[in-house]
């Protein structure tokens, strides 16, 4: 295997994508796809203000960030590229799971829509946030300033900077405890990030998963037709059973892009194509080289870089 193909996790708050919509009608026919399943237009998918109520903006964000992630995936099928395995964090996991032949389209844009009915916390309710944590590179031992403290949970392992000294985690939690934490910590070692009232990957997601699970536990999921990496633990998805338990304890549990990486170079992965813009480019020490793919020059960039490197893209894929 050569080329893999990793999907990010964040929530599509700003609009992206623009650039490729306007210039392929590959994408626009996909979006008129997209709208018929969710109820949207096409401009709420691509560029509206998202609604208000914390849940329903949760599910129109999802929903722009998958179709985006889609319709890099389906430009780059045209220009003749194709997965040898596929992965992604979060979000990115279940629209991986679907480009893998895993769940049909169309069923994972009904369940981002339904997850827009989740009730939203009440006003008593403990305000949430999320932050990143930036400590020291090393290994087990290495300090991790967040342990122990009451409200707050650990949500992520993105993995060691481009320059080797620091690793970076997700925490999530409490809004005030995270604050408080960040206060005690050296200066920028833990940052609250602004806008974030949801502490996804953390058992404060609990009620999300508990609304979720009887639509989840009726998908149809199938065994998926390209390797797909979990975010939730290193190995491969292979039955329909493992891609259903993602999607049940996604909301919960911690990811981690490193189990995405580090499976993809067991299964020979020499280049890896990030689609869409939410894993942050060049700031993660990745152990092959990464494209990003977010607007249209990075499409002939990325068969581009196949081809300079000789690699082997006949990949079989899901459609």
């Amino acid at each position: 295997m050569s080329l893999g193909y990793l999907f990010g996790g964040g929530v599509g708050n700003e609009p992206h994508g623009i650039e490729l919509y306007e210039t392929s009608p590959l994408m626009r026919r996909l979006y008129e796809q997209i709208s018929g399943w969710t109820g949207l237009t096409s401009e709420q998918i691509l560029r509206d203000e998202l609604p208000e109520g914390q849940e329903r903006r949760q599910s129109v964000g999802s929903i722009r960030e998958a179709a985006l992630a889609m319709a890099v995936h389906d430009l780059l099928a045209d220009a003749g590229l194709r997965p040898a395995v596929i992965g992604g964090l979060s979000l990115g996991a279940m629209t991986a799971s679907a480009l893998a032949g895993a769940l049909d389209r169309q069923e994972l844009f009904a369940m981002l829509t339904r997850a827009g009915s989740v009730p939203d916390p009440g006003p008593d309710d403990v305000a949430q946030g999320m932050a990143l944590a930036f400590v020291p590179a090393g290994g087990a031992d290495a300090a991790r300033p967040w342990e122990g403290v009451a409200g707050v949970h650990p949500a992520g392992d993105f993995g060691p900077t481009v320059d080797g000294s620091q690793r970076i985690h997700m925490l999530a939690g409490h809004q005030a405890a995270l604050e408080e934490l960040a206060a005690e910590a050296p200066p920028g070692a833990i940052v609250p990030l602004p806008g974030r009232s949801i502490a996804v990957h953390s058992p404060l997601r609990a009620p999300y998963r508990d609304f979720m699970a009887p639509y989840i536990a009726s998908m149809p999921f199938t065994a998926p037709s390209v390797p797909l990496l979990s975010c939730l633990e290193r190995g491969v998805m292979k039955t329909e059973d493992d891609v259903r338990s993602m999607f049940l304890r996604n909301a919960t549990e911690p990811i981690s892009l490193v189990h995405l990486y580090d499976g993809m170079r067991d299964c020979g992965v020499r280049l890896g194509l990030v689609m869409g813009p939410s894993i942050p480019e060049g700031l993660l020490d990745f152990p092959f080289p990464v494209v990003h793919v977010a607007r249209p020059e990075h499409i002939e960039l990325a068969v581009s870089t196949v081809y300079e490197l000789g690699l082997d893209f006949s990949g079989t894929q899901g459609r």
